[in-house]
């Protein structure tokens, strides 16, 4: 309840401005850090609130009800900038990092996609090559959240650090702002998601300290991996809290609307494309809660996380476009959240695995 009435009291009121302007607002992201929506997971010790899995997945989902923008803040820094350092990272590397990430007062950015790697990890070309005590780093990513705004405070990026027979040895690499060849470009004219930050970042001969190398040479492949299973569930979360939104918006709209002498709700075909959303909401909350449980329970969940991604990200769609049909002309025009929520859910089949992807690593599961 804390989480849902800061949402409909602090985000809601502005989402619709910060949208229309493309602004990505430092003072918001402060307030969700002195709410606890940051380092859910991390340890106390480090500034962290030592929940579980399942807690920090229902905090993206009640955001995600008002503000896909604002939830995917609160999933990036959590699900790819905390937990990667928390799982693989040095204690000095977790000691200095992970503190200010949990107050809100900086946010932190994962630098997988290139223009030619994406769903293809190993066609990573940013490279670093190791001189004396130094990693010097050149290339670019692209697409990147948390990675241009004035309080990003670094990136987690994979470069490729040698070959080993014949295939590119991956690394991660921490990357602070402010090290000299490191430049961010801020993203623009975005279809969804407008008032978080997506950047470009690009690496000029950049040198860091050979001890910014996160886990072990060669890694990184794993860690970036690893990283996606994780961060599915919370892409999944926005998907069933902006599915939430759009049904409740829907519902709330066709219980008002009169046309022939009573309110919409009250015929069937209205009234089918409202139930057809519950059931879907309903499978994909449990798809997504058992994704949680077995990850919480130290089972095998990768599965499962792709399962829920790829469910909740294809229902959002058709949850929105329902929702649209529902309000009718008036779903079409801002500043109405319905509008918001049918463009923002389209990221959802591309983000952390595309829906073809996914498709291919529940195959995989399958033997196929």
């Amino acid at each position: 309840m804390e989480v849902r009435a800061f949402a409909q009291q602090e985000i809601k009121p502005v989402a619709s401005e910060l949208e229309d302007k493309e602004t990505f607002s430092a003072e918001l992201t402060r307030r969700m850090g002195e709410m606890g929506f940051f380092g859910i997971q991390a340890p106390r010790e480090l500034g962290g609130r030592n929940l579980d899995t399942l807690s920090y997945i229902i905090i993206v989902e009640e955001l995600a009800r008002v503000d896909s923008s604002q939830a995917a803040t609160v999933a990036a820094v959590n699900s790819l900038g905390i937990a990667p350092l928390l799982k693989y990272g040095s204690e000095e590397q977790k000691k200095r990092l992970i503190p200010p990430l949990c107050t809100g007062e900086k946010i932190w950015a994962f630098g997988l996609t290139e223009d030619n790697a994406g769903s293809d990890a190993m066609g990573s070309e940013t490279n670093a090559r190791l001189e004396g005590d130094h990693w010097v780093i050149n290339g670019s990513k692209t697409h990147i959240t948390n990675s241009s705004s004035e309080i990003s405070a670094g990136v987690t990026l994979q470069a490729v650090t040698g070959e080993k027979n014949g295939r590119k040895r991956l690394s991660a690499i921490i990357v602070e702002k402010g090290t000299p060849g490191f430049t961010t470009e801020r993203i623009l004219g975005k279809m969804m998601w407008r008032s978080s930050d997506t950047g470009k970042l690009f690496f000029k001969d950049c040198r860091v300290p050979a001890a910014n190398l996160l886990g072990e040479e060669g890694q990184g492949g794993r860690i970036m991996l690893n990283t996606l299973d994780s961060g599915r569930l919370s892409i999944a979360a926005i998907g069933l809290g902006l599915s939430r939104g759009a049904m409740e918006a829907s519902l709330e709209h066709a219980k008002q609307r009169q046309q022939f002498g009573q309110s919409i709700s009250k015929f069937q075909a209205v009234g089918f494309k409202l139930a057809d959303m519950d059931v879907k909401i309903e499978l994909a909350r449990n798809t997504l809660y058992n994704a949680c449980w077995r990850k919480d329970n130290n089972m095998q969940f990768a599965r499962e996380a792709a399962i829920s991604k790829l469910y909740t990200s294809e229902i959002a769609r058709e949850i929105a476009d329902e929702a649209v049909q529902i309000h009718g002309a008036k779903g079409l025009f801002k500043p109405h959240p319905v509008e918001r929520f049918y463009r923002d859910q389209r990221l959802l089949q591309i983000g952390e695995g595309t829906s073809e992807i996914l498709r291919m690593v529940i195959s995989r599961y399958l033997g196929v």
